[in-house]
């Protein structure tokens, strides 16, 4: 029996909606400007051969809830995404075979210290501190990909305060849920428990100490978050 020097830290997992198991989160792979909207909110053009990724730890995840404002920023951004949780390995996966690696979905908010990714990217130095923060990954319940039925037109949409602050469909996404599975699984061996967060679309902004945000997704289980 392997001895600990101290308690390791728990396993990071999300309910499943009409399951006794949970899922164990792995990874947490991030898209970037999935939207042309919110790209072109940002000053950035899309890429449509190529989608980029960065990465989350699991570890800075959070089910929602009460949730901590994070340190070293004074402009922290919602970012609201369509999530997608793997249980099976994807390896040079193709677009047609990719949802058969797919367990089911859900919703998320990938919260970003906007102040400090402006500073990275002026200085042309990674994002790190910007995107990856604690409780920074802001994740729902999963829904089975069965019961969610075919990702088509869908409506994404986030209410900050009771105010509706971002609002599109799940068609728009530049690079679909197919398409990012194949194309990711050509530089990692995904496996089960790898998360896939496929990108925000536009109307990103601050949030403040006592907002309450409500994340909403057709289909999906609802996302509350209260920022403390």
């Amino acid at each position: 029996m392997t001895a600990y020097l101290f308690e390791p830290a728990a396993q990071f997992v999300l309910p499943v909606i009409g399951h006794d198991s949970v899922f164990p989160v792995r990874r947490i792979f991030c898209v970037g400007r999935n939207y042309a909207a919110h790209a072109a909110e940002m000053g950035n053009e899309v890429d449509r051969q190529t989608p980029f990724y960065f990465t989350t730890s699991p570890a800075n995840a959070t089910l929602g809830g009460t949730v901590r404002y994070p340190d070293g920023t004074s402009n922290y951004h919602h970012e609201v995404e369509f999530v997608v949780a793997l249980d099976k390995p994807a390896h040079h996966t193709s677009s047609d075979a990719a949802l058969d690696c797919v367990f089911g979905y859900g919703v998320g908010l990938d919260m970003t210290r906007r102040d400090l990714q402006s500073n990275a990217k002026e200085k042309r130095r990674p994002w790190c501190l910007g995107k990856d923060c604690e409780d920074g990954a802001i994740l729902s319940a999963l829904t089975a990909k069965e019961e969610f039925g075919t990702i088509s037109e869908q409506m994404i949409q986030l209410c900050v305060n009771d105010k509706i602050v971002q609002q599109s469909t799940l068609d728009l996404m530049v690079h679909s849920v197919p398409e990012l599975i194949s194309h990711l699984s050509g530089f990692y061996h995904l496996q089960a428990g790898d998360i896939i967060m496929t990108g925000t679309p536009e109307g990103v902004g601050p949030v403040e100490k006592g907002d309450r945000l409500v994340a909403t997704i057709d289909g999906l289980s609802t996302l509350q978050a209260h920022f403390s």
